[in-house]
């Protein structure tokens, strides 16, 4: 095709092997400790599934064509988050990472990076702090938009400050994902992601993932990969790759749904802080108090108290009962699923409405 295709026609053919005869159009999973190695070590890629595995390399295949940069998996998310971070830094090395987004960083930071000599700079998702934060910065590390306050990064103008600093620019790309952002794109180092949220989109496997454009990179984080352990599934993998066909309509009527929701949100008076960045499922907004959060939750029919997003099922819960984020009691962050827009709608004003104080 002369022009790139369209997001769901590229999440539908990402990965897939060439057609053959008799042969489906997604292999199945692999399943294997050791493969057959006869003679010298490089004989083959396929040795032991610590190192590799057929069925991952089609799913790193398909989510790196779609972020534009070689692409590895990982157990978690947070596999992903430790493999970046602690396999890079070292004694003396300074990491700037965010004060207000996704609180695992922060919990590699402080119990793993600090200990060990890494100097932490915890800044809030603003550019300007970014910014005060980059003086002998070896790594920095945004999340945009950020979890769970849903703030919004220029990445090309901080990408371009970040290396005339001489850092590391690393993006944590979750809450969009690679339909609507690449960051490797607007000048990031590494993209990271959770993939158990809107990529995978079913509510039901725990995987990460870390798309570089660096070659070089790409081989130490293999490396570690290989040696702590941190490798995903083989039947998990597969089950990622099939989800991935339907990410763009997935994501199309999630986004749908969490316009409608926060265009009926922003008009009542019972209802502060409505928050959507326009890109993504989550949206977010405020309610008076913790009983009457939790009040809404329970009322409402259709949405699941859970935490995580990104899934089919509309789900919500109030941010705060974690104690991670510097957010008002009554703070909700909503996963839009992808029920039926007036459907969804309808049963939060409702519980909106009979959870109201008279």
């Amino acid at each position: 095709m002369d022009t790139e295709p369209g997001p769901s026609t590229r999440a539908v053919h990402a990965g897939l092997p060439e057609a053959a005869q008799g042969e489906p159009f997604l292999p199945g999973p692999v399943f294997a400790a050791p493969f057959h190695l006869q003679g010298p070590a490089d004989a083959t890629r396929f040795s032991y599934q610590r190192y590799t595995n057929p069925t991952w390399e089609n799913l790193e295949a398909a989510v790196g064509g779609l972020e534009g940069g070689e692409t590895l998996f990982f157990a978690s998310g947070m596999a992903a988050v430790t493999a970046v971070a602690v396999s890079a830094l070292r004694p003396g090395d300074v990491l700037v990472a965010p004060s207000d987004a996704y609180p695992g960083i922060r919990a590699i930071a402080a119990e793993h990076l600090e200990p060990r000599g890494v100097e932490v700079r915890l800044v809030p998702t603003d550019e300007s702090a970014v910014r005060g934060a980059l003086h002998g910065a070896t790594m920095v590390w945004v999340e945009s938009p950020a979890n769970p306050g849903l703030e919004m990064l220029d990445l090309v103008l901080l990408a371009n400050e970040v290396h005339a600093a001489g850092a590391t620019f690393v993006v944590d790309n979750t809450l969009a994902g690679p339909l609507r952002q690449r960051p490797l794109e607007l000048g990031a180092d590494v993209s990271v992601s959770s993939a158990s949220k809107s990529l995978t989109g079913h509510s039901d496997l725990v995987l990460g993932y870390v798309a570089v454009g660096d070659p070089e990179l790409a081989t130490a984080l293999r490396a570690w990969r290989g040696t702590t352990g941190a490798i995903p599934g083989a039947f998990e993998a597969w089950l990622a790759h099939r989800s991935l066909a339907t990410l763009a309509v997935r994501l199309e009527r999630q986004e749908a749904n969490a316009a409608a929701l926060a265009e009926v949100l922003h008009v009542r008076d019972d209802v502060t802080d409505v928050r959507w960045p326009r890109v993504g499922s989550v949206l977010a907004f405020t309610l008076d108090g913790e009983e009457r959060a939790q009040a809404f939750l329970a009322a409402a029919e259709l949405v699941a108290e859970a935490t995580s997003f990104g899934g089919l099922h509309s789900t919500a819960e109030r941010r705060a009962r974690w104690g991670t984020d510097d957010v008002a009691e009554g703070w909700i962050r909503f996963s839009a699923g992808i029920e039926d827009t007036d459907d969804l709608v309808a049963d939060v004003i409702a519980a909106l409405d009979a959870t109201r104080a008279a």
